[in-house]
């Protein structure tokens, strides 16, 4: 017999004995713990957790364990979650006209790398919607015309907003989507929305970022994938890589350099997120690995 599976993920205000009450709570209802990970943050003073476990006592329905565990959380003054491990969260992809990182994730998705449903890609250019098709993905053209008013860009969001509804999107990754999104939309997305750019921000701004860095002789290419807010491409930074370069390398050298580390880092913060392995903290996030 299968037993049924839970993540179990909390912050709080950092107190003695949060790990042996959670863990107490989880014997006391039958439960196994299969990995579990915790931080205290000296500086914010806020404690983090993340248990993997499941349940093996079948008087224990689901609906009296989260029941239990939200009684818990108040007594405790804890913002917890219970996640289902084996559901496969709902991610709505977002894209424009580059596509390496789309591509990326679809790949990991059909080969089971990615334990996510995937039931919308949407982009404002016709690019990719052969793409999408080859994995049977419906394709949304949601275009928005170079100098839109703002009553154009309300329009096209709300229908984003409306396919995120539609599909009880849990996650949307914008995968080189290059529109900047309404202060209303990243509110509406906060802490459900992840982005990937490369790491020259904010030296080299604007068009042709790789051909300002091989002006300028950079030594090192990375991108960075972080939650999406209203301050563009400042939200908590969820993970980060790098790769050398060298004076040998030309300006599209560094490009294609660039395009991998950003498929990477990108897919492991997608991966973490459907995991429950990311807790923000703040400006920051911890990611339990």
């Amino acid at each position: 017999m299968t037993h049924p599976e839970y993540i179990l993920t909390l912050s709080c205000l950092d107190q003695r004995g949060i790990v042996h009450r959670v863990s107490g709570f989880l014997a006391e209802h039958g439960c196994n713990i299969i990995d579990s990970a915790q931080f205290g943050d000296a500086e914010s003073k806020l404690f983090f957790m993340r248990v993997h476990f499941a349940l093996e006592e079948g008087a224990v329905g689901d609906a009296v364990l989260r029941a239990d565990f939200e009684s818990l959380c108040t007594q405790m003054g804890m913002n917890g979650q219970l996640h289902d491990a084996r559901a496969k969260p709902r991610v709505m992809l977002m894209v424009s006209k580059i596509g390496h990182c789309l591509n990326d994730l679809l790949f990991r998705y059909k080969s089971g790398l990615l334990p996510v449903d995937i039931p919308a890609i949407v982009s404002n250019h016709m690019d990719f919607y052969q793409l999408a098709a080859s994995y049977n993905i419906p394709f949304h053209h949601l275009p928005l015309a170079t100098g839109a008013d703002a009553a154009a860009k309300e329009a096209q969001e709300a229908r984003v907003l409306d396919l995120m509804h539609t599909h009880k999107i849990d996650l949307v990754v914008l995968a080189r989507y290059m529109q900047i999104l309404s202060p209303g939309l990243c509110e509406a997305m906060r802490g459900k929305a992840i982005n990937i750019h490369h790491s020259f921000l904010p030296s080299f701004k604007g068009a042709k970022p790789y051909a300002q860095a091989h002006h300028r002789g950079v030594k090192l290419i990375g991108a960075t994938a972080h939650f999406v807010t209203g301050d563009l491409d400042e939200g908590p930074i969820i993970e980060q890589d790098v790769e050398r370069v060298d004076h040998a390398m030309d300006a599209d050298t560094l490009s294609a350099i660039g395009r991998d580390v950003e498929c990477v880092v990108l897919a492991r913060a997608v991966k973490w997120f459907v995991e429950h392995r990311i807790l923000q903290n703040g400006d920051k996030t911890v990611v339990f690995k």
